[in-house]
């Protein structure tokens, strides 16, 4: 059997053609945009710059007749740099906070700490301070030409001039006044404003210097404990006389208290008593007075039943009243006969018994 050869038409070999050059397109597309992809990802993160919040950017030319620190700021956003000609520094512009302490408490809390503050007081005595300097970057250009790039203005300019007139303002102080309290927030003050001053030319602004602690040496501290124990003893001797003093003070008052109402009370009772007297008094006199006007009415009204029994026809009264004596009475027993016999038949007899006439 004979096997021949096929032969491809030209339709076919021009489709097979299309098919491959469609895909090798493709191909250098896709390296086009991947290679694209890459040098815009390497432009962008060497030419562009973002400034967040809370910071600022100053400008430094490298090239060039404007080469050097720009004047001006570049607040937050995002900014366009020629990578090897020019570059966008970022320094803070909030709060900042410097700790001046040994503890490691402090250097644990995320802030710049720097070493306490060593003072030796006008009497000799040395003491340690943690001091915390409260502070804001104003003007960025001017820090950035003082102290250079990053945080550099804390070392060149905060600490050292912090630490410089702190020792010197607190230094003045002696012993009894660092541990007082009123001369030492005195020069507190002075060295903020002392500190603000030098750091305001170069683009600080210092918003408060706090001592927050202070730490005597061994021998100072051993006399201010045996002091303190002498001062309180003292403070409690005085106090215990002043209360002394005020409880007598209110004895005294509660005793005076006590008297005055004592004195009122027996002025009331005797208010009272006089009173009652006075109404006893009266009621006594009125009611003599009453009694004196019934008995003169009676003695009045006797001498007229008298005066009216003397008169004419008493005797026949004085008939009718032995009658009314002997109303009622049924036997009577008396005797008759002899001089003192009583007969009630002889009329003229009974009256004259009764010596009425």
């Amino acid at each position: 059997m004979t096997i021949r050869p096929s032969v491809a038409t030209t339709d076919e070999v021009v489709a097979v053609l299309q098919r491959f050059g469609g895909r090798l397109l493709r191909s250098k597309l896709l390296w086009l945009l991947a290679g694209s992809y890459l040098l815009f990802g390497v432009f962008s993160r060497g030419c562009f710059t973002y400034v967040p919040p809370g910071m600022v950017g100053v400008k430094q030319v490298y090239m060039g007749s404007n080469s050097g620190i720009q004047a001006g700021t570049y607040s937050v956003g995002t900014y366009l740099m020629i990578p090897g000609f020019e570059r966008l520094h970022l320094i803070p512009s909030d709060m900042q906070a410097l700790n001046f302490s040994d503890s490691s408490a402090e250097a644990s809390r995320g802030s710049r700490t720097a070493p306490g503050i060593k003072v030796q007081t006008s009497d000799g005595y040395n003491v340690l301070l943690d001091v915390t300097v409260l502070y804001r970057v104003v003007d960025a250009y001017k820090v950035f030409k003082e102290a250079g790039v990053g945080r550099a203005f804390e070392d060149r300019l905060v600490v050292p001039n912090a630490d410089r007139i702190l020792r010197k303002t607190l230094g003045e102080l002696n012993s009894e006044e660092m541990y007082a309290g009123p001369r030492r927030i005195e020069k507190s003050r002075l060295a903020q404003e002392l500190l603000a001053a030098e750091l305001k030319p170069k683009g600080l602004r210092v918003d408060a210097v706090l001592v927050r602690r202070y730490t005597y040496d061994e021998r100072y501290q051993h006399i201010i404990e045996s002091r303190n124990i002498k001062n309180q003893t003292v403070f409690l001797r005085q106090a215990e006389a002043k209360a002394a003093i005020e409880q007598r003070k209110r004895d005294t008052t509660i005793a005076k208290g006590a008297a005055e109402q004592g004195t009122e009370i027996s002025r009331g009772g005797a208010e009272v008593q006089k009173l009652k007297s006075e109404s006893e008094l009266y009621r006594r006199q009125k009611a003599a007075e009453g009694k004196l006007k019934v008995d003169l009415a009676e003695a009045k009204g006797t001498e007229l039943e008298n005066a009216a029994l003397e008169g004419a026809g008493s005797e026949n009264m004085v008939g009718l009243k032995m009658a009314e004596v002997l109303e009622g009475v049924k036997v009577v027993v008396l005797q008759s006969d002899g001089a003192d016999g009583f007969n009630p038949l002889d009329l003229g007899s009974v009256l004259k018994k009764f010596e009425v006439r």
